[in-house]
């Protein structure tokens, strides 16, 4: 029999016979130790895979000297992000990593080496956490969010895109909030209000918005490049009207989610077969994953997680299945398929960053995939990659609660009840204090401008923004879409018309041409594309 637990101020299914699992679980919350591996030269992280040297990487899971002693309860981060994200047990909330986009909302767009209490939250206890690329939302223990850092396309939630920086946490336009995720440059929140369970804001480029529609319109009624409304105001998915979402994951560009039925929906960008359809097509709204209905729904304590490239979701037993890219080479995966080395593991916890995973079992830590800074914790010994899952051996018997995957460095939160030998026993990272080089980050931070904060270039540009029309508006500019992901992590900086409007899924092949990572176009034959001029004018500029 399937009861409520309500923990937290969360309610969530429970398993009459997990009752306990689940009280000793809440115990053990308050001795959370965080350790983190992979690079810390926040600023060349997103360089995709190739580092400039190898300062600051930290190979090897360590603690930071900021924490030792704090009860962390849970971690965030994203496969797109530079930053990292840590919620105390008593509602604190400590951040640290890049800021250039103020997305550590201390006020300021200076980088930070060390986990900083982020003040202006101070009066909240905070409860869930989301990373973007650059930016940060959170959520209270009575169900309001709040966000900060890049808000250019709306991703803030706070009801316009006016202000493109907000250094310090402002109030998004949600109410009984339960939970939230980020993707690339959009924000998913849940909520508990019947019939709005899902809300999304941001860029809605691929269609992971999952409002039938990418927004896209020609700059100018003859120009040839293209651009993106943004999206401010948080918007319940109309799909889901009847449904209530229970779990959600968001990759760079697009998202999965799981109902209270257990079923499992897919949408937005649709190349490498990340969307589990088995065709490599954008969807714009939520599509079911056909293994996982009917009989085959998920369990209500399953795992949901979604990385740049991939999906993963646990079944019946425990089964981890994934879809997607799931290697740096070989064909990608285009439907669900069972990860048959971990069967039989007891996974609690899961989350997959660029172009690794990470995976929390049973007293211990399973990590695959690149490890060009050292996110897979292998240690100086270790293998640089990993095709198949590994234990993380500094790990082995360690408790883990938590795990969270940045780009390119991995966040584990361990009960160092019992532990504390092996705790230890690792290596420990101060970090640079935040008043070196503070200077030189001012020097480069952009500075107010009238009418709202300035850009870091003169040439960069605002979404459309339809909440201030007496206001003149720019554009967010489009990438191309082709199959690259250079496209798809906003690399390309603008995108030309050309064909005709079918000829979106006709462009240039992915290098991996005549496999199954090409990528097609689901827009709907009723959408139309807007050859308006963005109201107020407006050019096209460089992304």
């Amino acid at each position: 029999m399937w009861v409520f637990s309500e923990a937290d101020d969360n309610i969530r299914y429970v398993n009459k016979d997990e009752e306990k699992l689940i009280e000793e679980e809440e115990e053990v919350e308050r001795n959370g130790e965080l350790l983190f591996c992979g690079g810390t030269s926040w600023d060349t992280l997103t360089n995709y895979g190739h580092p400039d040297n190898t300062y600051g990487n930290l190979i090897s899971p360590t603690r930071l000297t900021p924490l030792i002693g704090v009860n962390i309860r849970d971690v965030a981060a994203g496969c797109a992000s530079s930053h990292c994200v840590a919620l105390d047990v008593e509602g604190r909330v400590y951040t640290w990593g890049k800021n250039k986009r103020g997305q550590l909302g201390h006020g300021d767009m200076i980088n930070r080496d060390r986990p900083t209490i982020v003040s202006g939250l101070s009066g909240h206890k905070i409860i869930k956490a989301g990373a973007g690329r650059a930016h940060t939302v959170v959520v209270t223990n009575d169900g309001k969010s709040f966000a900060f850092g890049w808000n250019k396309h709306g991703q803030c939630g706070t009801g316009s895109a006016r202000t493109e920086f907000q250094q310090s946490p402002v109030s998004s336009q949600v109410s009984e909030v339960t939970n939230v995720v980020c993707g690339g440059d959009f924000t998913v929140w849940l909520s508990s209000v019947e019939g709005s369970s899902i809300l999304t804001a941001g860029l809605p480029q691929y269609g992971q918005l999952g409002h039938g529609t990418d927004n896209e319109y020609n700059t100018k009624s003859s120009a040839v490049n293209l651009a993106y409304e943004a999206q401010p105001h948080p918007k319940a998915i109309a799909a889901f009207a009847g449904k209530k979402i229970v779990k959600v994951a968001c990759g760079t560009n697009h998202t999965v989610a799981v109902d209270s039925e257990g079923v499992v929906y897919t949408w937005g960008y649709g190349a490498y077969g990340r969307l589990g359809h088995r065709e490599p097509k954008d969807e714009w709204t939520p599509r079911v994953v056909a293994l996982f209905q009917k009989k085959n729904v998920l369990p209500p304590n399953a795992i949901v997680a979604a990385g740049a490239h991939n999906c993963a979701v646990t079944a019946g037993g425990g089964q981890l299945y994934m879809w997607g890219k799931l290697k740096v080479t070989g064909e990608d995966c285009m439907y669900p398929k069972p990860l048959l080395t971990l069967s039989g593991w007891n996974i609690r916890c899961m989350d997959s960053g660029a172009t690794h995973n990470f995976v929390g079992a049973e007293k211990s830590c399973i990590s695959w995939g690149g490890s060009q800074y050292g996110e897979l914790g292998y240690g100086p010994e270790g293998p640089k990659s990993a095709t198949n899952p590994k234990k993380v051996d500094v790990l082995e018997g360690m408790h883990v609660m938590s795990v969270a995957c940045g780009s390119y460095y991995s966040l584990v939160v361990v009960d160092r009840t019992n532990v504390g030998d092996k705790l230890d026993q690792l290596d420990v990272y101060e970090g640079k204090p935040f008043e070196e080089g503070t200077a030189d980050a001012k020097a480069k931070s952009p500075g107010p401008k009238k009418g709202g904060a300035e850009t870091p270039s003169n040439k960069r540009k605002k979404s459309k923004d339809l909440s201030e029309s007496a206001e003149p508006k720019a554009i967010s500019p489009a990438p191309k879409k082709g199959g690259s992901d250079d496209d798809e992590n906003g690399h390309v900086e603008e995108r030309k018309r050309v064909g005709g409007k079918q000829g979106r899924g006709n462009g240039a092949k992915s290098p991996a041409a005549g496999k199954a990572s090409g990528r097609g176009r689901g827009r709907p034959p009723s959408a139309e594309k807007k050859s308006t001029q963005p109201r107020g004018g407006g050019s096209g500029g460089k992304r």
